[in-house]
């Protein structure tokens, strides 16, 4: 189910390396007092390449032997320790759902068990959708376009433009219509537009898949029309802005008038479009003007039967997974094996357990935490938080190029943060929300039309604090600068993340630099630009600014020089935003770590020293294998470098060239004064 919100939101000395680390003798071993789930103290000391040197590559070192025994499953585009956790959960959840499938009555059931009926949904062929299909084909004046893209947007099928209600940026305790490019079937501009022969490749398979869909569907002249659409298409993409600009947030915050937004974007009736998806707003805020603008006059421009067939395509796809397995075959092949490389579809359970949880999610959400988030998980981990926010508060007093005035205002913006643990305070309402036993594409059409409509109507509304963009069966964490709030869902606050019985340099390594991550991206290239009550503000000197962008440059250039598949680098502006939050929340969690020992020496652990176990346990997160595609996609697309990557931030802290020996001449090694320091 399409997410309105997302589209608009504005990872010894040892024999072999004599040496190389500095390590306690044995005799002075020591070890936790329970026995952690992973490994003797938190860490799968198998999954380790003893003779990988630390300095050279420590995702070899400390996650070598994991790697190489490790097959990427034949359903997954690429692998690592999130994914054993989400794998987890899911199978969690599917216990749940199979036990409200048997309940009379259960929403969730009813919705679960219909996804899981393909023989039903195969017997009942194109019928379920064939209303909506004939409204596109029976479209004869081209005035007429707009209503229809609005009743599609309803629908949850993608349309040129991206249009929701979200926190205004610049008033967060009230919300904003807002509008972004949007129009594109594959991941991004770049895969219309580059010249890389694995790119225009997949241009080539993009237009198959669509002809081979429109095919399945009946529809002659399939070849023809298909090449009309991506060509089509690739005229977007041109006018798309690059996925650097729009993650500005002073560059894609515009507010306007729908009347200025018309004499802008003259081509395309946007305030019939607005009333059509039940909108009527004063203003809005568009992300990306030229790009509106330019997507207004091609949508103009374009052959009436060229924008239909680009909602019966976008139809297609977005219901593909409940209309007969030849569409849902075909859909994979492209969008999971062309694009992301991945071999198999998962099985129908795992798609069933996911689109349930996305589309009636605080309904599972709450018989999940019910059952396996217990209490005290909730209150070990709020005290981590607590002690990551001290750790950074003394952090900022010791900084070197922040005024006093503008660190007196950042240390009042961390002290206004919000930690939200585990599950929301409050759950959504779905008794709006119609869902009949053995009708999959019925409940799904209903259940995107609810978003929706639980979307617009939060206009006029105060900000709903307590709603959350995560679920608590998601094993992930998030940041959200307009309520200055860091999020962690239950399902992350497990091994090798968060362990009550693991040594405790293990969970401020893991869960802690994931925490201090989340702190920090309230202090990154974006989150920085809003203030202590969460507005898009000006509130740092011109000095402060300055000394900052001199910094993150450095971080910038140095993960350009990244280059993880042969031709496609690491985009350092765009994941910077990231990369900040790495390298700042792991300073800040190790910090956190070593005030938790209130000076006293931390246990050497099977010849460990306790900042070892700490950065050990930082690579162990971020273990990760991934397929060729999947790898070009995220360098494409990703604000997130790659888990690799993400553990060689290391290389910029002077307490990892300590622990481990790090020295001139070994791949990682940085001089002093090449390492970068921001927070």
């Amino acid at each position: 189910m399409r997410d309105v919100k997302t589209l608009l939101a504005a990872g010894v000395a040892l024999a072999g390396i004599a040496g190389s680390i500095a390590l306690a003798a044995p005799a002075k071993r020591a070890g936790p007092a329970a026995k952690a789930s992973i490994g003797r103290f938190g860490f799968d000391e198998s999954g380790m390449d003893r003779a990988a040197k630390p300095g050279d590559n420590f995702g070899d070192f400390a996650n070598g032997g994991w790697t190489k025994r490790t097959e990427i499953p034949a359903d997954k585009p690429s692998f690592g320790a999130f994914d054993t956790l989400q794998d987890l959960s899911q199978k969690r959840t599917r216990g749940l759902l199979e036990a409200a499938a048997k309940q009379p009555g259960s929403k969730i059931g009813a919705a679960y068990a219909a996804y899981l009926d393909v023989a039903r949904i195969n017997a009942a062929g194109l019928a379920p959708i064939q209303p909506w299909l004939a409204k596109i084909k029976g479209l004869t004046a081209k005035a007429d376009y707009v209503a229809l893209a609005a009743a599609a947007d309803r629908n949850g099928v993608g349309v040129p433009f991206a249009v929701g209600v979200s926190t205004d940026a610049k008033d967060p305790n009230n919300y904003v219509v807002a509008m972004r490019q949007a129009g594109l079937g594959m991941p991004n501009r770049d895969y219309y537009l580059s010249n890389d022969t694995k790119l225009t490749a997949l241009r080539g398979a993009y237009e198959a898949h669509i002809a081979r869909m429109f095919t399945l569907a009946g529809e002659d002249n399939a070849a023809a029309r298909a090449k009309a659409v991506v060509a089509f298409e690739t005229q977007i993409a041109q006018a798309h802005w690059d996925n650097v600009q729009s993650r500005d947030a002073d560059k894609t915050y515009n507010k306007m008038t729908v009347a200025e937004l018309q004499a802008m974007a003259p081509g395309f009736d946007f305030a019939a479009y607005l009333n059509g998806v039940g909108l009527n707003p004063q203003n809005l805020v568009v992300g990306q003007p030229s790009a509106v603008a330019g997507i207004a006059r091609l949508i103009d421009a374009a052959p009436l039967e060229v924008l239909k067939d680009q909602l019966l395509i976008r139809s297609l796809d977005e219901f593909a997974a409940v209309l007969p397995s030849a569409f849902d075959q075909e859909n994979f092949a492209f969008f999971g094996t062309a694009l992301r490389g991945t071999p198999q579809q998962a099985e129908r359970w795992k798609r069933a357990v996911n689109w349930t949880s996305g589309a009636i999610t605080d309904e599972v959400s709450k018989i999940y935490v019910a059952r396996y988030f217990p209490p005290a998980t909730k209150a070990a981990v709020d005290q981590l938080v607590k002690n990551i926010l001290a750790a950074m508060d003394r952090r900022i007093d010791r900084l070197d190029w922040m005024t006093p005035e503008t660190k007196a205002k950042t240390h009042a913006k961390l002290a206004a943060f919000t930690p939200r643990i585990g599950y929301p305070s409050k759950w959504r309402d779905y008794s709006a929300l119609v869902i009949k036993p053995g009708d999959a594409f019925g409940n799904a059409l209903r259940a995107n039309q609810w978003a929706h409509e639980y979307n617009i109507a939060k206009l006029g509304k105060p900000v709903y604090r307590w709603e959350w963009g995560l679920a608590p069966m998601t094993v992930n964490a998030q940041a959200n600068p307009t309520l200055v709030a860091i999020t962690f869902p239950a399902a992350i606050l497990q091994p090798p993340f968060f362990d009550p019985k693991a040594d405790p340099a293990v969970n401020y390594g893991a869960i802690g630099a994931v925490i201090g991550h989340e702190i920090s991206h309230h202090f990154d290239d974006q989150g920085s630009k809003f203030d202590a009550q969460g507005r898009l503000a000006t509130w740092w000197t011109p000095q402060d600014v300055a000394a900052f962008k001199a910094r993150t440059a450095r971080l910038v250039a140095q993960y350009d020089a990244y280059e993880p598949l042969p031709g496609f680098h690491v985009k350092g502006a765009l994941t910077l935003g990231e990369n900040t939050a790495d390298l700042a929340g792991l300073a800040a969690a190790y910090d956190a770590y070593h005030l938790s020992l209130k000076g006293r020496p931390a246990p050497v652990i099977d010849g460990f020293t306790g900042d070892q176990r700490f950065y050990l346990a930082f690579a162990q997160v971020w273990r990760r294998r991934h397929r060729e595609g999947d790898l070009r996609n995220r360098l494409l697309t990703d604000p997130h470098a790659p888990a690799e990557q993400r553990i060689w931030t290391l290389r910029n802290i002077d307490a990892w060239y300590a622990a481990f020996g790090a020295k001139p001449g070994e791949t990682l090694y940085l001089a002093p004064q090449d390492r970068v320091r921001i927070w």
